[in-house]
């Protein structure tokens, strides 16, 4: 559902320190790759939350991983999030968190669900630095509303530093990440379904054209601060 999450996962999981025994929301979960990932290499517990892929879908695979101690799937939406204040240790979303997070308020509202001195830690599809014009002359013939929620590293810095809720860690631009952007579509071209080829072929072809000047992943890490 996006460029492959475990590379995403893997490369937040440098930055972000998990713990056997924490408790992991993973919001956007899709179909639920990440949360195994995570609950295998770390020995956390993960609820898997996802609005799109229903639960029963994302617990045939995590019952096939011998994981149903560990990731408990959900559904639900990024703004109506059925847990108690405090919930978890940590939260983390891949390749999803650009498509809410954006609203100045949605933090102030996420934060809420993790403890004191817990963590926030996402990578999204984003921009090496905010775009002067809409769309780049170069990117014209490929360019979709979308993009308009792509941002630097530099303007998620902001966007979280400013409510005051968060210390930022990291906030950085994964190096020469375009092209496993760019081979992600290559292999979803080739092996993937037939009838999202022509928009993994078209997604391909802009990457190829745009070459590392403007497309790649941001990853941000932040500690809640204490109350």
């Amino acid at each position: 559902m996006g460029p492959h999450v475990l590379w995403l996962a893997e490369w937040l999981s440098q930055q972000l320190e998990l713990r056997a025994g924490m408790r992991v929301l993973d919001l956007g979960c899709g179909r639920a790759t990440s949360s195994i990932f995570l609950a295998k290499e770390f020995g956390v517990t993960v609820w898997a939350a996802d609005l799109w892929i229903k639960p029963t879908e994302n617990r045939v695979r995590i019952e096939q991983a011998g994981l149903s101690d560990s990731v408990f799937p959900l559904s639900a939406e990024a703004h109506a999030l059925p847990f108690a204040d405090a919930e978890f240790d940590a939260i983390v979303s891949f390749d999803a968190y650009h498509y809410f997070g954006t609203d100045d308020l949605y933090l102030g509202y996420l934060s809420r669900f993790v403890k004191p001195g817990g963590r926030l830690g996402i990578v999204v599809p984003g921009v090496r630095e905010e775009l002067a014009e809409f769309p780049p002359p170069h990117l014209a013939p490929y360019w979709v509303s979308d993009f308009c929620s792509l941002h630097s590293p530099g303007w998620w810095r902001r966007h979280w530093e400013k409510t005051g809720l968060l210390e930022i860690e990291v906030a950085d631009a994964l190096a020469e990440g375009w092209k496993l952007w760019l081979e992600w579509n290559e292999l979803c071209d080739e092996f993937g379904r037939r009838d999202l080829a022509p928009l993994a072929r078209r997604e391909a072809q802009m990457l190829r054209v745009d070459g590392g000047r403007t497309f790649g992943f941001t990853r941000l890490v932040a500690r809640r601060r204490a109350e």
